[in-house]
């Protein structure tokens, strides 16, 4: 229950922001390749500045990784992907933003919830309505968590007796990071996934997050680490194709699936994996990338969408997303074709739907 006079106050200056409704109906129709992201999450810079944070504040990350087991490089990598270590925390009223969106936006319900869980954030007194702020979805602090999250997985680490991540010093922020993968599973000392080297003959049904096999099982098919090794063995893991077959091949493991539950996008855990890998001096991924590729747009991955349906194989749903639904789907129409079905949507396989579906 969110007491009267703490409402008052904390919607008492709250206003509607129409930039907010724009940017959530008007998100970029282009999708960059998953080989430009890295080269953004990755970046040289990105990489030079973890290492750069993690050596200035060496003790707090130690102790973090003590209490949470939650690597150093990992909660940097994170960090440095949502806000730049800090330096880009968003500046939008999160009550006003979440107002907007509960009133305007496109899913009401869900963020009528993050502005509830937002009261109860300052009902708790951990900050004020005005340094609560962050990007115009609601996201905040250093972590960019979202109400919910904060209060769910939040911590208070310094002992203040407030769980502050919007404050310039990041301790309270990065140790709910650390916080929220070790609640999702992470497991200290193995890694998120590594990159792999697939036969001549592969079965690509086999590739994508719902097929989880021990390292033997890959073993046995021909998979191989990049440099030809043996796989490890870190449990169960799935084969990801970020580009498809002529891409690079991405073993994720257990730990990916915390990633993921941070952000549910694979092309996030890889930035994540690849730069906190980096920040940790290893080598980020050395297969080549089909350059050559025409990355879809979000109107023509619907329209993809629809022509699968419509030609008998569901996508379960058209929302321009490339989500397991539509991977399965395409390899059907693959597999149907003659093509490699290894699940990604390209333009020829965009090419092919548009020819199909105007002849039936």
């Amino acid at each position: 229950m969110i007491q009267a006079g703490v409402f008052d106050k904390a919607m008492g200056s709250a206003q509607f922001l129409p930039d907010v409704v724009e940017r959530q109906m008007n998100q970029s129709e282009f999708v960059l390749p998953i080989w430009e992201y890295l080269d953004i999450a990755a970046s040289e810079e990105r990489v030079r500045n973890g290492r750069t944070a993690l050596r200035k504040r060496r003790e707090l990350f130690i102790e973090i990784e003590r209490r949470f087991g939650v690597e150093p490089e990992v909660v940097a990598a994170i960090w440095g992907l949502e806000s730049g270590y800090g330096v880009n925390r968003g500046s939008v009223p999160i009550l006003s933003a979440l107002a907007t969106l509960a009133w305007r936006g496109s899913r009401q319900a869900f963020f009528e919830d993050e502005l509830v869980a937002a009261l109860r954030i300052l009902q708790s007194g951990h900050t004020t309505p005005e340094k609560m702020v962050g990007s115009w979805a609601g996201a905040m602090g250093h972590g960019q968590f979202m109400p919910s999250s904060f209060l769910n997985f939040a911590v208070d680490f310094d002992g203040d007796g407030r769980k502050n991540i919007w404050s310039n010093d990041p301790t309270d922020a990065v140790a709910s990071i650390a916080n929220y993968l070790s609640k999702h599973g992470w497991r200290r000392g193995q890694p998120w996934g590594y990159e792999v080297s697939l036969p001549e003959g592969f079965d690509y049904a086999l590739v994508g997050m719902d097929q989880a096999h021990g390292a033997l099982f890959w073993d046995d098919r021909g998979v191989r680490t990049v440099t030809g090794d043996r796989l490890p063995d870190y449990g169960v893991g799935s084969i990801l194709l970020p580009a498809g077959a002529r891409g690079v091949a991405v073993m994720l493991l257990r730990n990916a699936h915390a990633l993921l539950r941070y952000n549910n996008a694979e092309a996030y855990v890889l930035g994540v994996g690849v730069l906190a890998d980096r920040i940790g001096g290893h080598k980020g991924l050395v297969q080549p990338w089909p350059f050559d590729d025409r990355v879809l747009t979000r109107s023509e991955v619907r329209e993809a969408q629809e022509l699968l349906s419509d030609l008998g194989y569901s996508t379960q749903g058209v929302d321009g997303m490339r989500g397991p639904n539509t991977g399965r789907a395409v390899r059907a129409f693959q597999t149907d074709e003659g093509l490699v079905p290894d699940g990604y949507l390209s333009g020829t396989v965009l090419d092919l739907l548009r020819e199909k579906g105007g002849a039936a």
